[in-house]
This record gives structure tokens, C-alpha cells and sequence, in this order.
């Protein structure tokens, strides 16, 4: 199998999942990650809980989505209230198991806990980066290990805690320049923040595949909680024009969600995105629906463009 990051030759398409907390809602969980096998995703990544919550969790998706499907899987990793020798268990284990990405995040404290980040061994995304290509050089001269591509995250709308938007783009410089090798970007629901973000990364030097983060609204509980989690996110006036003309039913949202996700993919793919990453919330069926409205059975289909004569 070619390495990781071989993947971003062409446009790749990649699906987000969280571990469930119990027996039953691991195997709920698996067999929509098995029905959106049928896409042919170029990865799905599995998100780690504010203050490793989900360490162990995480670790067992990964493992049995890459043992039992064959799919690429990329852990998240964060470094708040971890130890040096806790990440470095984590990142050995991942390597020894064949994993070939990881993508480096500080991460949230509990929620409802104070929480000084400068107290952690690491207390940015950058240290930590560094520190995986360290691991990453030790396990290459003691057993040959391929390395790692590491991935960071990218905030089209602006970092919550960084108002200054400048500073902003200086941290994320910081990240590549330690060794990451592609961004996936927080979800957005207008393009145009995307388009700009990519152009600030270009003038700023930044020159990895930046993947395009992409989250069907569900339901006003839900957009309620995300305006609530990512401070600062937008919902454009005409996706709340769309809300707002139907019952106010779960469904009926959701119905919007999958037609706003699915213009806002087809329009992401004129303009020749490095990749789509879509936040499923566990389920597989808007993510199906999507592929379904855009015409395409496969991922290859959206990363090859027409097959037609016309």
C-alpha cells in the first residue's frame, strides 16, 4: 500500500466520526462506517475527547475501522493534560499498528473545568507536532517506520480565541513550519470564508492541501450547540432564510442541511479544493444523500471530474 500522503495527489474525500461511549453505540457506529465504505473515502478520522476523555476509545475505533474495513484512519491527538511520556505511549503505539497519520491538535479542556494551558508539556498544536516528527525520527532509525503525515486544523471563520486574524495565520505558519503536512479545516457554511482562508495561507507561505470542512445542520438544537462550541461561526442569511420557510421539524432541517451541504460541495469542487472532509455526527445517511444528489456512487467519480462526451 502507497503511503498517506500519496493520498494528495488528487482531491480526496474523507468522512469524521467520535468514539461512542458504549458497547452498543460502537457497533451502531460501525455499520454506518461500513455503509459509507461503499463511497470509497480516501480516510475517515475519529476525534479524541476534550482532555483525552476518549483516549482509549479512540485508539479502539481506529484499530478495528483500519483492521476490519481496510479504510485509512487518522487518530486525533491533543495535548491538554497530557504527560510527555503519555504522548509519546500514544504516537509509539499508533506507529507499531501501521498508522500513517495523525492530526495534531491542542484541544479543549473538560467542559466546566478551568484550565491553564500553559501548565501542559505541551501547550500548542505546534509543540506537539514537533514532537510526533521526533518519535517519528527515533522509530524510523530503530525499525524503519515510513513516518507519519501529519495533519493540523485551519479555521476559515477565524480561531475562536484569536481575534487577530493575523496572529492567527502566524500560529497556523508555526504548525506547518514544525511539520505538518495538510489542514483540514473546521466546518463553514459560507465558501467564500474558505476561498479566503486559502488565499491568506498562500500569502502567508503556507503551501500544504488544505481539506475543506463540511457539516449538514441537523437540527436548530444542533446549530444552536455549534454556534455554542465554535464561537464566532456564521450561518449565512440565506441558509437561515431555508430554515426558517419550513416546520421547524427535525427533518424538515435536516432536509436543508443535506441540500446546502450538497451546494456547498459542488461548488467547493469547481473551485479545485485539495479535499472535502465531511463531519458525519455517527451517521451515515446525509453523507450517502449528498454523493447521491451529486450523481456518483464513489469518491473517484468527485476526484475525476466528467467521465461524459458531450
Amino acid at each position: 500500500m502507497s503511503h498517506f500522503r500519496d493520498l494528495f495527489k488528487s482531491t480526496t474525500f474523507s468522512f469524521e466520526f467520535f468514539p461512542p461511549k458504549s458497547e452498543k453505540g460502537a457497533d451502531t457506529l460501525f455499520d454506518h462506517i461500513v455503509q459509507l465504505e461503499a463511497l470509497g473515502p480516501s480516510f475517515v478520522s475519529v476525534t479524541y475527547g476534550a482532555g483525552g476523555s476518549t483516549r482509549t476509545l479512540t485508539r479502539d475505533l481506529v484499530h478495528r475501522v483500519r483492521e476490519e474495513t481496510g479504510i485509512r484512519t487518522v487518530p486525533h491527538l491533543t495535548c491538554v493534560k497530557h504527560t510527555e511520556d503519555e504522548i509519546r505511549d500514544i504516537v509509539e503505539g499508533y506507529a507499531e499498528r501501521g498508522i500513517q497519520s495523525i492530526l495534531a491538535l491542542r484541544g479543549d479542556a473538560p467542559k466546566n473545568e478551568a484550565h491553564d494551558f500553559r501548565d501542559d508539556r505541551f501547550s500548542n498544536a505546534s509543540e506537539l507536532v514537533k514532537f510526533i516528527r521526533q518519535i517519528e525520527k527515533e522509530q524510523r532509525e530503530a525499525n524503519g517506520f515510513e513516518g507519519f503525515a501529519i495533519g493540523a486544523a485551519g479555521f476559515p471563520e477565524g480561531h475562536p480565541n484569536t481575534p487577530n486574524r493575523l496572529t492567527e495565520m502566524d500560529y497556523l505558519k508555526a504548525k506547518i513550519d514544525a511539520g505538518a503536512d495538510y489542514i483540514i479545516t473546521q466546518m463553514f457554511f459560507d465558501n467564500r470564508d474558505l476561498y479566503d482562508f486559502r488565499d491568506r495561507c498562500e500569502m502567508a507561505g503556507i503551501r500544504v492541501p488544505i481539506i475543506a470542512g463540511v457539516m449538514p445542520i441537523q437540527s436548530v438544537k444542533g446549530m444552536k450547540r455549534m454556534s455554542e462550541l465554535a464561537l464566532g461561526m456564521r450561518f449565512p442569511a440565506p441558509l437561515l432564510r431555508m430554515v426558517r420557510r419550513t416546520d421547524g421539524s427535525d427533518e424538515a432541517i435536516r432536509k436543508v442541511g443535506v441540500h446546502w451541504a450538497t451546494e456547498q460541495s459542488r461548488d467547493l469542487l469547481d473551485h479545485r479544493v485539495d479535499g472535502i472532509h465531511f463531519y458525519t455526527l455517527n451517521k451515515s445517511s446525509a453523507t450517502l444523500e449528498i454523493y447521491k444528489t451529486l450523481g456518483v456512487q464513489h469518491s473517484e467519480q468527485l476526484a475525476n471530474g466528467p467521465t461524459l462526451d458531450f
